[in-house]
């Protein structure tokens, strides 16, 4: 069926304004992922998953610029020892990055996969992208996987001695950044990988995730702080027999953020366990839309998100659980809740279970609220001023996201970040 007229204009214009990377084993999938783009069109308020979210400054030519935040806060992770991989506005810094080299996991940049004609990434690159279309066309995630001329391929073979951290670093106002990641956890491997930075003026971010049986990643991204920032990121998970995949996102600041996670699990015993925290105020709009497919017995998914708005900010959820025919023992867990700490901001969620087997227990929950009256007297009536009693209900109220986190040095420099920055809000 043909794109109306102005889809078809706007993604037309896009195209043009990108330049397709060099030619390599990733060329059938680039050339493939930018027919997609064309069957699909870019999204716009008119498409079901994007009427909560307005995406218009995602798929403009012209990325908006985002003044560069003036930030002197230490590093997230400063105090983690972990392998540092970091990224200006999208490109490589060589000289920022530690040695790529560490036990049990091999390390490449996507530029050199470019270059090559074979490469064990061949067999993922695109090819996790294409299957999280369906039933949900996400065109933007095929526009990265055409254009994104750079990222890392991380195949983790055994259990690195620390986590791999990426950095994203924004130092141009007008940056349009693409990145595209590729992860291979092999059987009995297990790994820890770190996100954090606002990376761009506007920044669309890919990664594929393939977990073989037995294998483990635990994933912990930060993004932010920059106030003007935009950004859309997707990451597509298949997860083999006994496998785990633990993914937890932090978010402060930006105008426009949308998570996708898109996580198929295909083999018995797996676990998928996806969980976010947001603090918004203003001008802040922060969408986190998770599919997650059973299609293996005896499973466990959850899906945990919170959201703290002010001040007029707006958080989205769409999130939905598929359990196939023939999943039995499915235990599908979703809960999505906002703390609304003025009238002017409001959450949009829409929880979603799809069930064909009926020896399951899913549940999904969704609520929207402002602070306990009761315990904010409570803590008052002990002597704590207000503001710090509300920081600290704030703060337990987004506990159950973080922990999530199973690393405890990694969930400690996350609260402590968070009490740093309520504290600077008052």
């Amino acid at each position: 069926m043909a794109l109306p007229e102005i889809k078809q204009t706007a993604t037309e214009a896009r195209l043009a304004a990108l330049e397709l990377p060099t030619a390599g084993c990733t060329k059938p999938a680039r050339e493939a992922a930018v027919a997609r783009v064309r069957e699909m069109g870019l999204p716009d308020r008119r498409d079901e998953y994007w009427k909560y979210t307005r995406p218009d400054t995602l798929v403009q030519a012209d990325a908006p610029k985002a003044a560069l935040f003036d930030n002197d806060e230490p590093l997230m992770f400063d105090q983690i020892d972990r392998l540092k991989i970091v990224f200006v506005d999208g490109i490589f810094d060589a000289d920022a990055s530690d040695d790529l080299s560490l036990e049990g996991v091999q390390i490449e940049r996507l530029e050199d996969i470019c270059c090559t004609d074979i490469h064990w990434a061949k067999d993922l690159y695109g090819v996790l992208e294409t299957r999280g279309h369906n039933p949900v066309p996400r065109p933007l995630a095929a526009l990265n996987t055409a254009f994104a001329a750079d990222g890392v391929a991380i195949h983790v073979t055994g259990k690195p001695s620390k986590p791999i951290s990426l950095i994203y670093v924004h130092k141009d106002e007008a940056s349009d950044a693409f990145l595209h990641h590729i992860v291979r956890v092999e059987s009995g491997a297990e790994a820890t990988i770190l996100e954090n930075g606002p990376a761009a003026a506007r920044f669309n971010k890919c990664m594929e995730i393939d977990i073989a049986d037995g294998g483990i990643l635990h994933h912990v991204r930060s993004q932010g702080r920059d106030h003007e920032r935009r950004a859309v990121t997707h990451m597509f998970t298949r997860l083999g027999e006994e496998s785990v995949y633990k993914s937890f996102t932090l978010t402060v600041n930006g105008v426009l953020t949308r998570n996708e996670q898109v996580i198929e699990i295909l083999g018995d015993d797996a676990v998928a366990h996806v969980a976010g925290a947001c603090v918004g105020d203003g001008d802040f709009h922060h969408d986190d839309t998770v599919f997650i497919t059973h299609d293996a017995v005896n499973c466990e998914s959850r899906q945990v998100f919170k959201k703290v708005l002010r001040n007029g900010a707006t958080g989205v959820f769409q999130g939905k659980i598929l359990v196939k025919a023939g999943a039995q023992k499915t235990d599908g867990y979703q809960i999505s809740q906002s703390l609304l700490l003025d009238d002017d901001s409001q959450f949009l969620a829409k929880p979603e279970l799809e069930i064909y087997a009926d020896d399951v227990a899913c549940s999904h929950g969704s609520t929207s609220g402002a602070i306990d009256e009761t315990a904010l007297f409570y803590l008052r009536s002990r002597g704590l001023p207000v503001a710090d009693a509300t920081d600290l209900l704030t703060l337990a109220f987004l506990a159950e996201a973080v922990e999530e986190i199973e690393d405890e040095d990694l969930a400690a420099d996350i609260v402590n970040r968070l009490e740093s920055w309520l504290s600077r809000r008052r």
